[in-house]
């Protein structure tokens, strides 16, 4: 009898430690790590098509990776790495300042969830193609990802019976829709329960026309070039910033893009600064690019003149100086960057050593990228009307992909409202020096339609976990457990 009771206690044992072992894969050692995680971790490829591969990192629970739900992490651009998303944002460890060591992360995802990150597609940071052809577009990307989480799911079969959701940041608001589509109607067996897309593009449209809002009512804007944007874009009180026939208008338009993109303010972050001053990064310049098309936002496509856009700026009190040719990035990832191409951290994470040094975006990605969803909104029509469940937040300072298109672009589905707008609250450490009590501030405002929740977080920027990862972490605990406020 005690025999039988000690086999079944070791064949449980044996279960849940083979629970989620692909030997190859896994991750023993990592160099700057001085701390001992209480979760596995595994990295290397995935197979999206003949000769494409993704690279994964994939970190357990470390709450209970059996049961806890396994979540997909995607980055945008198109063409900038999830790992910005993992060393950054919501990953269990970021990078320290001298890019040689790592600390750990308090208020990680993989806190109550297993976390998956793809860097796609192909090309971008550690992934590649073995023909070095990167051209692409969303609905590959969606088939490339879909069949890379199949290549999962056959490494790591039990996660198959996990609740399964997919998080996208940015032009993740295309790819973490398009992706659920493909997951939801597809044939491999996955427990999908819904989606989130953070700061996401879900409609150029909507993008376009409400960064003009945006940027007057956060006063970037004077009063002149206010006025003239409503003579010269709107009629009997219906305004057109996005696709305007009016030259006037598409002009006044591109002076509105240039003050908020171009005169040296975080466009990520509104109210943080900008870091590394002006300077430019190739990759992030490109992933703007594929913003505001109809007016060549990004200024080396502008048809309008430069110099009749610096006259306009000036006269509504921009500096004279403001460089048109160049968009600050104001994103730092020199630490990781750093750390990610040392050769020890390459070999722990099983990166081929032919490949080419590890960088936050890829050119050859976003420059031969084919957008072919200027809105998503009958993807989440038909995903809605599956019984998923979504989530959209927005940070609310962000400028890149602002919260009100995201809200307009949730009313626009025409789903029941169920909540109306109300704020939500997360719980702070104790104030030592006034009070030594616990308190609660507001951390931003929600509204319920139908199964979508629309979030904002009160001054975040685009990238929500790495500036607010207290309200992120309490976001994301309520939406996978569906248990709001």
């Amino acid at each position: 009898m005690f025999a039988g009771v000690l086999l079944v206690c070791l064949l449980a044992v044996c279960q849940l430690g083979s629970r989620a072992q692909y030997a190859p894969d896994e991750v023993t050692h990592l160099p700057g790590m001085t701390f001992k995680p209480n979760y596995r971790q595994w990295s290397g490829y995935l197979q999206a098509r003949p000769g494409k591969f993704l690279h994964y990192w994939f970190v357990t629970s470390q709450r209970d990776p059996v049961k806890d739900p396994l979540v997909l992490w995607l980055n945008g651009g198109p063409g900038c790495s999830s790992l910005d998303g993992f060393l950054s944002e919501n990953g269990p460890f970021h990078v320290n300042d001298n890019g040689a060591s790592l600390y750990e992360n308090a208020l990680s995802w993989n806190k109550i969830a297993n976390v998956l990150y793809v860097e796609s597609p192909a090309g971008v940071g550690y992934s590649y193609s073995d023909d070095k052809k990167y051209a692409t577009d969303d609905d590959q990307v969606a088939d490339d990802n879909y069949k890379a989480l199949q290549s999962f799911f056959a490494k790591f079969p039990n996660f198959t019976q996990n609740e399964f959701f997919i998080f996208g940041e940015s032009y993740g608001g295309i790819y973490a829709p398009t992706l659920s589509l493909r997951v939801a109607t597809g044939a491999a067996k996955i427990n999908f329960k819904g989606f989130a897309v953070g700061n996401g593009l879900s409609s150029f449209a909507l993008n376009d026309q409400s960064l003009i809002y945006f940027g007057y009512y956060h006063g970037l804007f004077g009063e002149d070039l206010w006025r003239d944007l409503n003579i010269n874009c709107c009629e009997k009180g219906i305004c057109n910033f996005y696709n305007s026939s009016s030259d006037t208008c598409k002009t006044l338009v591109n002076v509105a893009f240039g003050i908020v993109y171009n005169s040296g303010l975080n466009e990520y972050a509104l109210y943080l600064d900008c870091e590394g001053g002006r300077r430019s990064h190739r990759g992030y310049e490109r992933t703007m690019s594929h913003l505001f098309k109809n007016y060549g936002k990004h200024m080396h496509t502008l048809k309008v003149s430069i110099s009749l856009c610096e006259e306009v700026l000036h006269a509504q009190g921009a500096p004279s100086s403001v460089s048109l040719g160049e968009v600050p990035p104001c994103i730092n990832s020199t630490a990781q960057m750093n750390w990610l191409n040392r050769g020890d951290v390459r070999k722990a994470l099983h990166i081929p050593a032919t490949l080419p040094p590890w960088d936050l975006c890829s050119d050859d990605v976003g420059e031969q990228y084919s957008t072919l969803y200027l809105t998503v909104k009958d993807v989440y029509l038909k995903l809605i009307s599956l019984g998923l469940r979504a989530l959209v937040y927005n940070g609310d300072t962000d400028m890149a992909c602002n919260f009100l298109g995201d809200q307009w672009f949730v009313e626009d589905l025409g789903l029941e409202v169920g909540t109306f707008l109300v704020n939500y609250t997360t719980k702070l450490q104790p104030d030592t020096l006034l009070t030594n009590k616990c308190c609660f501030q507001i951390a931003g405002f929600y509204q319920q339609f139908g199964n979508i929740t629309f979030l904002t977080v009160k001054g975040a920027g685009h990238m929500v976990p790495q500036w607010a990862p207290g309200p992120a972490f309490h976001m994301f605990q309520s939406f996978i457990t569906n248990d709001y406020y």
